[in-house]
C-alpha cells in the first residue's frame, strides 16, 4: 500500500502543479493541456509522465529546449512521499484520505505564497468546509467545544463534540488573525495580514481543532521569524520585506500531520505530572 500511495502521489502531484501555476493567474486547471510556458507548444503525453519525464528531459522542454522550473519535480516528489507517510502513519481509512487531502492542499498553498504572495480562494475555501465535513467522522483532539459543553452541564455525543470543535475553532482562529491584522493596519497603517493568511488559518482549525491550531501557529511563526532574520542578516532581504506567511503555517500544518499528537501528548504529561 505504501507503493501504491507513493504513485497516487506522483500523479496527484502532478495536479497540483497545474493548480500551482494558474489558479493565482486566474486560469482553469481543466484547459488548455499543459503547454511549454516559453514556446508555447501542447506537451505530449509521453512528455508528461510524472518525475520521469522531467528526469528523462533533464529538466528542459524537447520543443525549444527552455529550462522548466525544479518545482514541478519537487512538488511531485514532495506529494508521492507525503502519500506514503501517510499511507504508513493513517493505513487507508477515512482518517488517511483527510490527512492525504490535507496535505495536497497545503503543498498548493505552500508553493503559491511562496512563488506569489497568493492564498487562492480555490483551496481556502473549500478547504474550510471539507475540514467540518470530516470532523464527525475523523474525531479531532479535545479542545474548546470540549470545555465549552463540560461548563455549560452539556454531554452530546462524541461525533458532535468533534463537529462544534471543528466548527469553534475555525471561527476562533481565524477571528483571532483577522482582529491582529486589522490591529496591525490601524497602528501602522501598513496591511500586515493579508485576507488570505486568515482564511487558511481557519481552514487549518476546522481540519486540526484548537489546540494543534495553535501549535501549528507558534511554530509557523517561529520559523517565519528565524528565516526572516537569516535572510535581513545575510543581506538577501530587508526588515520591510514581505514574508510568505501562508508557507510557513503550510509547513507546520503538513507537519503537525505527523507529530501534534505526540507533541501535545508530551506537553500535558509534563503539565500534569
Amino acid at each position: 500500500m505504501t507503493a501504491l500511495a507513493f504513485l497516487l502521489g506522483l500523479v496527484v502531484g502532478s495536479f497540483l502543479n497545474v493548480c500551482i501555476h494558474r489558479w493565482p493567474r486566474a486560469e482553469s486547471v481543466v484547459a488548455p493541456r499543459s503547454r511549454c510556458s516559453t514556446c508555447g507548444r501542447q506537451i505530449a503525453w509521453h512528455d508528461n509522465v510524472p518525475a520521469l519525464s522531467y528526469i528523462v528531459l533533464r529538466g528542459r522542454c524537447r520543443n525549444c529546449g527552455a529550462a522548466i522550473s525544479p518545482r514541478y519535480l519537487l512538488v511531485e516528489l514532495a506529494t508521492a512521499s507525503l502519500f506514503a507517510l501517510i499511507a504508513v502513519e493513517f493505513g487507508t481509512g477515512p482518517s488517511a484520505l483527510k490527512a492525504a487531502l490535507f496535505a495536497a492542499m497545503l503543498t498548493i498553498l505552500f508553493f503559491t505564497d511562496l512563488e506569489r504572495f497568493v492564498l487562492p480562494d480555490q483551496v481556502t475555501l473549500p478547504g474550510l468546509f471539507a475540514g467540518i465535513a470530516f470532523s464527525p467522522f475523523v474525531p479531532l483532539r479535545p479542545g474548546v467545544a470540549q470545555v465549552g459543553c463540560d461548563l455549560l452541564g452539556l454531554y452530546p455525543a462524541p461525533w458532535a463534540v468533534s463537529l462544534l470543535e471543528s466548527l469553534a475553532s475555525a471561527l476562533i482562529w481565524g477571528g483571532i488573525l483577522y482582529l491582529t491584522g486589522e490591529i496591525f493596519y490601524r497602528i501602522r497603517g501598513v496591511e500586515g495580514l493579508g485576507f488570505g493568511d486568515v482564511k487558511l488559518v481557519a481552514m487549518l482549525a476546522a481540519f486540526q481543532g484548537s489546540s494543534e491550531t495553535l501549535l501549528v501557529l507558534l511554530a509557523a511563526c517561529l520559523l517565519a521569524t528565524l528565516c526572516g532574520t537569516v535572510a535581513v542578516l545575510s543581506g538577501r532581504k530587508q526588515w520591510s520585506s514581505p514574508l510568505p506567511l501562508g508557507s510557513y503555517l503550510a509547513f507546520a500544518g503538513i507537519a503537525a500531520l505527523f507529530c501534534a499528537g505526540s507533541v501535545l501528548n508530551r506537553y500535558w504529561d509534563l503539565v500534569l505530572e
